[in-house]
């Protein structure tokens, strides 16, 4: 497990010292004097913030097109920007482009570019946009940006002027602008290869140093197009223990402390500042469909009604969450909020187990401590497993590597995913050509009905599309989504100008050039 790695003069020992001697100090919430609170006042420049990030060890990279974890989503935002990012609310927001202008069809696409520089003072040009979209769809496995912009034909694509873009597309893509923003789409600089060592972006923030599993700092980008920060520099640390991360929020070795338990949230709310997130996390278990047994529907209906949704929201979310019905998106555009909602019915899981002949099956459930809450949630789904005979054998897997390993191996994980757009849901891990299809879902007719939808101009009858994709989810698909929770993060009272409206992966989510110290 990384640890966090401390800097201005405090040793690891003393830093693990300080770990150890504030673990137990929950109880101090019963001495509250109430919730600590912000800083207030007029923003001021200057200093420089340390935050805590669960990472991902020595595989960790600065490439902003292979990105998973949320540390890695943070180091790419400070350094990196795309042509678009998603609002609070998950619409499209500009920010490279300037605006995005379609086609009657939908089938191309021009974007002009703002006036934005590289940290090297190159021009952010066309060319940066063509070739950064060339990398992502290239032959070098792992990109994450690949399925959304899969849609691309690329040899037609071309830059019209140094600041014109303008995309074609092999089918009509209604939401375009959506695959621009989604994770692993960083515009970076023509030729660009040197990740690690001397990374070039147009982002807020100009690199400086950078040790994987322990320490990235950056300082601020006095040139940058939407206004300098006010910090002078970022440095992010690593840990992947929760306990460590809040602990050095409370010695003052950092001044951020992301993804904190509701529990750690509530007990040290009087001496920190609590940001709670809105919606900003799908809680699920991922079922492989095309392997045993939950390549059988009936299995799957078993597991649909053997979750006590209920109880998991009140258990491991503490009140920081809602109760989810199988399907991903809740709040967001195009989410079917009438498709009735999956209760608890355990003498129907206990019938359709005995049915399957899954009495006695031993079945793994992988999780790992990649976010907070993963392996209790493990813990309370295997118990309500086992009230229904099915018998569930938790498997604790590495925190560094467990998306990877979980994407393609197993049968069933514990799975969490930030907030997203339900269309960029779908089309990064529920086509048969996602690339990150955590439950092997491939179906022939449901990708129809995605193409079909954007191909549909209309945006009534693109909801009713969706509407029947999702129908086609809850009845059959490898998604049980028990909840949705928001994120907490934890802060010095000191540090201001933290967005308490942002869902993780939006544009004002660990957005740190907005962020200024006391």
């Amino acid at each position: 497990m990384p640890p966090l790695t401390p800097t201005g003069g405090t040793t690891r020992r003393r830093f693990l010292q300080i770990g150890t001697a504030l673990a137990g100090s929950a109880a101090l919430a019963a001495c509250s004097s109430g919730p600590a609170a912000p800083a207030v006042g007029t923003p001021r420049p200057g200093g420089t913030l340390r935050a805590a990030f669960a990472g991902s060890g020595a595989t960790e990279t600065l490439d902003p097109h292979t990105q998973n974890l949320y540390a890695e989503l943070a180091r790419a935002k400070m350094l990196y920007d795309k042509l678009a990012e998603y609002g609070s609310d998950l619409s499209v927001v500009p920010r490279l482009a300037e605006r995005f202008e379609p086609s009657a069809d939908q089938t191309r696409w021009r974007v002009p570019l703002r006036a934005a520089r590289f940290h090297d003072g190159r021009p952010v040009r066309a060319a940066d946009v063509l070739a950064s979209y060339a990398r992502i769809l290239g032959p070098t496995p792992g990109m994450r940006g690949r399925s959304g912009l899969a849609t691309l034909d690329l040899p037609n694509c071309r830059a019209i002027d140094d600041r014109t873009v303008e995309f074609a597309l092999k089918a009509p893509y209604a939401e375009f602008p959506n695959a621009t923003a989604a994770l692993g789409t960083a515009i970076v600089p023509e030729g660009a290869t040197d990740f690690d060592r001397a990374p070039v972006g147009s982002g807020p923030f100009r690199f400086e140093s950078f040790e994987p599993g322990r320490r990235f700092r950056v300082v601020r980008n006095p040139e940058y197009w939407e206004g300098a920060p006010l910090l002078d520099a970022v440095e992010l640390l690593v840990s992947n223990d929760e306990a460590a991360r809040v602990n050095a929020l409370l010695g003052r070795q950092v001044e951020y402390a992301h993804d904190l338990s509701p529990t750690t949230a509530a007990g040290y709310a009087d001496r920190v500042v609590v940001t709670r997130l809105p919606r900003s996390s799908m809680q699920s278990l991922a079922m492989k469909v095309d392997r045993p047994p939950f390549d059988r529907p009936e299995v799957r209906q078993a597991m649909y009604a053997m979750v006590d949704r209920e109880e998991m929201v009140r258990t491991l979310l503490a009140g920081s969450g809602t109760v989810g019905n199988d399907l991903y998106g809740k709040g967001f555009r195009y989410y079917a909020d009438d498709i009735p909602q999956r209760t608890y019915d355990p003498d129907r899981a206990r019938a359709l187990v005995r049915a399957a002949g899954l009495e006695g099956v031993r079945i793994p459930l992988d999780t790992a401590a990649a976010g907070s809450g993963m392996v209790e949630a493990a813990s309370v789904l295997r118990d309500q497993a086992a009230r229904v005979g099915l018998t569930l054998d938790v498997v604790t897997g590495n925190a560094s590597t467990y998306y990877s390993d979980v994407r393609d191996e197993g049968v069933l994980a514990v799975y969490r995913s930030g907030a997203l757009p339900i269309e960029s849901h779908i089309s990064q891990r529920l086509l048969s050509t996602s690339a990150t299809n955590f439950t092997q879902w491939r179906r022939p007719a449901f990708d129809a009905l995605y193409a079909q939808a954007q191909a549909t101009g209309d945006d009534t009858a693109r909801t009713g599309l969706y509407r029947q994709m999702q129908q086609q989810l809850h009845d059959d698909g490898g998604f049980l989504v028990w909840g949705f929770s928001d994120f907490l993060v934890g802060s010095d009272p000191r540090v201001g100008g933290i967005d308490p409206t942002a869902p993780a992966n939006t544009l004002d989510w660990a957005r740190f050039d907005r962020v200024w110290l006391a």
